[in-house]
């Protein structure tokens, strides 16, 4: 979730319908203020981890743009004060930068995916020598003007195309630097193309930041939610209309989960190093096992994930999951058909898989399979999920 990129995506107060019949119709309520203007105290999720082992492009209404096209653009003016607001997300950047001047000073940079240009504006004035900043949105070209009205010009250069096709001016770069991150982590897979950029300009020895990921999984009570928008349509009004909960169950839901839902421990899914992955690394599957830490009823499992950079002088990085300072990343929610009756100290286990899908690579599917045998219920189900 490095942009807005929930553009079409499910939140909490969203009536899920149809693609033929319906609207979508948002019922967006106010949560209140989410975070606050402060440097943040990163803190990594670490202490709540137990470790173990359409056929074709689809078009938009009013639009000769695919969806792939249109995701260039979608977040070229919307997401943009969503994630500068961000200040767990942009203020660790800008630590990051500021206060490991060894890394930049000198420096030649590449900014992918560079948005506004801020990260690009960071390292200039954190000492680097030049800064390529990627863009391939509409964006590009009001980057170009930050960069003009802040009087960075001479350092940074804003390149207007994707990372693949861009004709650009160097034969190499130090330092690659990219907020790359999608929800899930893994949504809309930007982690190729900087993939691409360090395979094809970073020198032996260079950095890439950040450099290395964690995805985490956990389970959560809530029945409310469930009820209300999911289990709502297998009767409506006396008419089975179950088929758009069907819809509802595919779509992983985006939201902020409120940490008393947790029910179980976190398990480690998925660590990758940037620096060293290649671009199959973000297809795989993972076992898990989520034990309980309270007797109480389980109706999702909740995805979240770390950033680290450690290639500073002092390990940083954030965390987006719920027991953390909220993101604009949120955590990604994935309801269960079962509501799984659950004791303190039984475990929930199963597999996870992650793959990128082979019509649109921007999307994911995920595919769990879960088992449970406990006191008061069992369950043994496969569950597809598509996030687009």
């Amino acid at each position: 979730m490095g942009n807005n990129k929930n553009m079409g995506m499910l939140t909490k107060n969203d009536k899920i319908t149809t693609n033929n019949n319906m609207v979508l119709e948002r019922q967006i309520e106010t949560l209140g203020a989410l975070g606050s203007s402060e440097s943040p105290m990163i803190v990594p999720s670490s202490d709540d981890v137990t470790l173990d082992t359409m056929d074709g492009e689809e078009e938009l209404v009013g639009s000769d743009q695919t969806s792939a096209d249109y995701y260039f653009d979608s977040y070229a003016h919307f997401g943009k004060r969503e994630m500068l607001k961000d200040t767990v997300r942009t203020k660790t950047y800008q630590n990051v930068i500021y206060q490991n001047s060894f890394l930049f000073k000198d420096k030649i940079v590449l900014d992918v995916g560079a948005g506004t240009g801020i990260l690009s504006l960071f390292c200039a004035k954190g000492g680097a020598k030049h800064v390529y900043a990627v863009e391939c949105s509409a964006m590009a070209d009001t980057a170009k003007e930050i960069v003009k009205a802040n009087g960075f010009s001479d350092v940074i250069t804003v390149l207007k195309g994707k990372i693949e096709e861009i004709d650009f001016p160097t034969t190499h770069v130090d330092i690659i630097i990219s907020e790359w991150m999608g929800y899930f982590l893994l949504f809309e897979n930007m982690l190729n193309t900087v993939l691409y950029a360090r395979d094809k300009w970073l020198v032996p020895g260079g950095v890439v930041l950040p450099d290395k990921t964690s995805l985490y999984l956990t389970a959560i009570e809530d029945a409310e939610y469930k009820q209300e928008k999911i289990t709502f349509w297998n009767q409506v009004y006396g008419f089975d209309m179950s088929c758009i909960r069907k819809q509802a169950m595919l779509e992983p839901l985006v939201d902020t989960v409120d940490a008393n839902q947790i029910v179980t421990h976190s398990t480690l899914l998925k660590t990758m190093d940037i620096e060293k992955m290649t671009a199959g690394d973000a297809s795989f599957s993972a076992p898990f096992k989520l034990v309980a830490s309270r007797n109480d009823f389980i109706h999702a499992l909740v995805a979240y994930f770390d950033v680290t950079f450690s290639k500073c002088h002092k390990a940083t990085g954030f965390s987006t999951g719920p027991r953390s300072r909220p993101t604009h990343w949120k955590q990604t929610v994935m309801y269960l058909e079962d509501v799984i009756t659950i004791c303190e100290g039984e475990a929930l286990t199963g597999i996870m898989s992650v793959s990128q899908n082979k019509k649109n690579p921007r999307d994911l599917d995920v595919t769990v399979q879960y088992s449970f045998n406990g006191k008061r219920s069992s369950a043994s189900r496969t569950q597809h999920y598509r996030m687009r």
